[in-house]
């Protein structure tokens, strides 16, 4: 299995990641980690808005809604990730 690193917004629905970097704005970094987002966690995206964004994601029992911005900014790493399927 290879470790592979891509950001949150490109995970595929009902595949998980762990949490590897945070690189968001101060403000909503800092919400994150409130709420437990810090490296290592797991975290799964759940279910899409009708417009795509933004994206629910299921992370220590709670879920939560990130905007597609925040997304791209925060780096995840994963096993048996394929941007192909």
């Amino acid at each position: 299995m290879n470790k592979k690193s891509h950001t949150l917004n490109n995970l595929p629905i009902n595949h998980c990641g762990f949490i590897k970097e945070i690189t968001c704005e101060n403000n909503i970094k800092r919400r994150l980690l409130d709420l437990g987002l810090i490296r290592g966690t797991k975290i799964c995206p759940i279910l899409v808005s009708p417009f795509k964004d933004p994206r629910a994601f299921l992370f220590r029992g709670s879920i939560i809604a990130i905007r597609s911005e925040d997304a791209k900014k925060i780096e995840v790493y994963c096993n048996d990730f394929n941007e192909n399927t």
